[in-house]
């Protein structure tokens, strides 16, 4: 179904706004991208761009059906930005490793591995021989690995920056340094107000991440209630390496190690809940660095290293709100969490299907669901 009817305004410019705002337009809608920084400015470019659900879910649920979904549409993805555009993007199938360091973590993750292959996450235990092949740079002793072969990564600072060429391309409206402040929601249109203005649309998506509840919502002037959104700050660290000496991503408990094609190999993570406070923990990065020097004892003396913060958007609910308000033209596409690049592609999908499929009934015969 066509969209060239449709005029959507899209509240949040990070990897999951712009990637609904570009498979939107792909259809022919009319896209006017909307943020309060700049495209891709907060946590897709914090972000490190694993995705990697077998690090996150052993457990049957929509968030696991979700990040499968995602994986599956990487490549594709990221080929139909490249084909769009022309922008090289680091994406790499390359696998990851799961360290267990002692005999009880070895049984604890052999037992989430029996569970994670009943829901489609693959992985294979690793001897000594076959780790050192994989993961040289490992220097920890461990008492058993695990690979799991589909897990990838990519630097979402590629992709935002490909997403931002193909909506100009397309045409889209992108207004940065415009902090949306209102979302006013009228029988026949949606109107959006900001710092710089209003803007109308015929439908619209709030995806403003960890600052989607600051945007007040109201339904013919009466305030309607959201789930919350919030901060979860996490720090990273980032070492200058040789190229392809890591290998695959590497994880110990909440300890990862992943490498860019051009050497950069960052270091992971840590969760606070302290709102949007920017301020850099010197203690938080000094215990990162030293969690990642245990697993790879070479990255110890090396001082020169950046590091950096950035605010996951989390939410009420185990799940993304990747949904519809109910009787509206507004769908919401946020708490996606740790696992925001991974969810990419798969929210795209589901909100563009979505809006266009609605395009031509009665918004108030919907109900609230994808």
């Amino acid at each position: 179904m066509a969209a060239v009817s449709q005029n959507v305004l899209v509240v949040g410019a990070g990897i999951i706004g712009a990637s609904i705002a570009w498979k939107l337009a792909r259809e022919g809608a009319r896209i006017t991208l909307l943020d309060a920084g700049v495209l891709g400015g907060e946590a897709s470019s914090a972000g490190a761009g694993m995705l990697a659900p077998g690090g996150e879910y052993e457990q049957s649920s929509p968030a696991l059906e979700l990040a499968l979904e995602g994986l599956r549409l990487y490549p594709g993805f990221v080929r139909e930005l490249q084909l769009e555009t022309g922008a090289a993007i680091d994406f790499r199938q390359c696998g990851a490793v799961e360290l267990a360091r002692t005999s009880e973590e070895w049984t604890e993750i052999r037992a989430r591995s029996e569970r994670q292959q009943e829901l489609g996450i693959r992985s294979v235990p690793l001897d000594r021989e076959g780790l050192r092949e994989l993961a040289p740079l490992i220097s920890a002793e461990t008492a058993g690995a695990l690979f799991y072969p589909d897990e990838a990564i990519v630097d979402p600072r590629d992709v935002t920056r490909a997403l931002r060429r193909a909506l100009e391309t397309r045409g889209a409206a992108i207004h940065e340094h415009c902090r949306a402040e209102r979302i006013r929601i009228e029988q026949r249109a949606i109107e959006i107000d900001t710092e710089k203005g209003p803007f109308k649309g015929s439908a619209a998506v709030l995806a403003a991440g960890a600052w989607s509840s600051t945007i007040a919502v109201a339904i013919e002037e009466r305030n309607v209630a959201l789930p919350k959104a919030f901060p979860v700050r996490g720090h990273l660290v980032g070492y200058a390496l040789e190229p392809g000496s890591l290998g695959p991503i590497v994880r110990h408990r909440s300890t990862y190690l992943l490498q860019r094609s051009n050497g950069f190999t960052i270091a992971g993570t840590s969760t606070e809940h302290v709102g949007f406070d920017r301020c850099l923990d010197v203690k938080i990065v000094a215990a990162i660095r030293a969690s990642a020097s245990e697993l790879v004892r070479s990255l110890a003396p090396r001082s020169q290293s950046a590091a950096w913060l950035g605010f996951r958007p989390a939410a009420e609910g185990a799940a993304p709100h990747i949904e519809r308000v109910a009787g509206t033209r507004l769908w919401l596409a946020y708490g996606h969490y740790r696992n925001g690049i991974l969810l990419a592609p798969a929210t795209a999908e589901r909100i563009t299907r979505a809006i266009l499929a609605s395009s031509e009934r009665d918004p108030a015969a919907l109900d609230g669901t994808l």
